[in-house]
């Protein structure tokens, strides 16, 4: 039986075989596949591209995907305020028109009875 070509791909099945540390460097413990020496004389090789690797530019994106939730958590927060003040003061003002209504009524039924 042929050993395996290829090596894992994934940062944490990486980190699995080699009993790796979160720590610890996964990129210098990828398997890469060695071919035939160039004309040059060095040895050509590949590997693959790790992949779920957390970088700096990795954590930055998620930083500002959670400032960006907290921040519109906050501008709607506000907004609801603002909008139950204005329905309060709607309401209000409807309540007045009604009692504006209901004394007119009133005093032209009280003055009408004489």
């Amino acid at each position: 039986m042929r050993p395996r070509r290829l090596g894992p791909k994934r940062a944490s099945k990486i980190r699995k075989l080699f009993k790796l540390d979160k720590e610890d460097d996964v990129r210098s413990y990828v398997i890469r596949q060695e071919g035939r020496p160039r004309a040059n004389g060095k040895v050509y090789s590949k590997a693959p591209k790790i992949q779920r690797l957390i970088t700096p530019q990795r954590l930055q994106r998620k930083r500002k995907i959670k400032a960006i939730k907290r921040k519109r958590h906050e501008k709607s927060k506000a907004e609801a305020v603002a909008y139950s003040i204005l329905l309060a003061e709607m309401h209000e003002e409807e309540k007045d028109k009604r009692n504006r209504r209901r004394s007119s009524r009133r005093s032209t039924a009280n003055r009408g009875g004489d």
